[in-house]
């Protein structure tokens, strides 16, 4: 079994709740590791709305989601939390009182006293396109993420869509490949100007190739893809040899393995008191979005509220013959030297 992390918490979801968690349990001296299944941090804000202004941050009249994510990322730097993103938690064992074994979808194992589920409505999973037997090359040849670029070193490569993710992939990919295809429905591309703009330079000089259509089908043997079919704007076939395709069709909400753990839902919610957030499993919490209780609220800043009496809350399973001692950071000289304060 791979040697286990251990850590005090583990955090699942690196969203702005997940992320305000860790800064009351960082005043708590409780040190804490994230997991989320993106690529980058900031979960619902900085992927499905970087730029989207938000207007009810308490003493904030305007932030943009990514722009929270920042100021968040800032304030939390003195704890110094340890991210592990592009997995999912797939697994949760109860190993001790209080310990947690979690395992995660790519085979990392920590150790914790604490689990808090973060993970908003539940965790992003990628849209799969709608192409016939698909299923059969997905993680094989189809990828919707990419974990190692170097897995697709000298490998010729389709990356298909129009946003950022499928621009980023095909800029950072295409010095690997041996041959790099972007394609698209249109010539219309909602990724951010510049990397439309090195693309089109790089279409310009023929280091990469660019198709307007959609991959109608796929052909290959044993999971491996050697060529899909595309139809473009005239309703005309062609055909693009590739080693590999990745899709970048946008992402979608799903409970995912949520479900598996043993924790009381309703409606696809987890419901915990309103005193702690804790679930109807002891040491585990949920803050944000993905819990319930009356009169529920799925508002950011309720989700702060949570995160800061989950941290009492857990604090006696990490120090369990420790008393609390209540402290305000604007005069607590021990807070404020957390905070590096000067």
């Amino acid at each position: 079994m791979t040697e286990p992390i251990k850590t005090d918490v583990l955090i699942i979801g690196a969203g702005p709740v997940g992320l305000f968690a860790v800064f009351e349990l960082g005043l708590l001296d409780i040190k804490a590791h994230l997991v989320d299944i993106l690529d980058k941090i900031g979960g619902q804000c900085a992927e499905l709305y970087p730029e989207k202004p938000i207007y009810d941050i308490p003493g904030v009249p305007f932030v943009t989601g990514q722009g929270l994510v920042d100021a968040l990322m800032a304030q939390i730097k003195p704890f110094q939390p340890e991210f592990h993103l592009q997995e999912m938690v797939a697994e949760i064992e109860k190993i001790g009182d209080p310990l947690f074994r979690v395992t995660t979808d790519q085979g990392k194992v920590f150790e914790v006293k604490v689990v808090v589920v973060a993970a908003g409505g539940g965790s992003f999973q990628p849209k799969r396109p709608p192409i016939a037997g698909i299923e059969a090359y997905e993680d094989k040849s189809v990828f919707y993420a990419v974990r190692q670029m170097e897995k697709f070193r000298g490998r010729r490569l389709l990356v298909v869509g129009g946003g950022d993710s499928a621009l980023d992939w095909t800029l950072n990919l295409h010095p690997l490949a041996s041959e790099m295809t972007l394609l698209h429905r249109r010539d219309d591309f909602r990724a951010a100007p510049d990397s439309v703009n090195k693309m089109r330079t790089l279409v310009a000089n023929e280091k990469l190739n660019l198709v307007i259509g959609q991959v109608m089908s796929l052909e290959g043997a044993d999971g491996q893809v050697t060529a899909a079919h595309v139809k473009d704007s005239k309703g005309e076939m062609s055909t693009i040899a590739c080693d590999a395709v990745l899709p970048f069709f946008g992402l979608t909400m799903k409970l995912g393995p949520v479900t598996n753990w043993g924790i009381d839902l309703e409606k696809d919610l987890i419901t915990v008191d309103t005193a702690k957030f804790e679930s109807s499993v002891p040491g585990i919490f949920a803050i944000g979005d993905i819990n319930t209780y009356p009169g529920k609220l799925q508002l950011i800043l309720c989700g702060f509220h949570e995160g800061a009496l989950m941290a009492q809350a857990a604090h006696r399973y990490v120090y369990p013959d420790k008393k609390i001692t209540f402290q305000y950071t604007t005069s607590s000289s021990s807070l404020q030297k957390k905070l590096g304060v000067k």
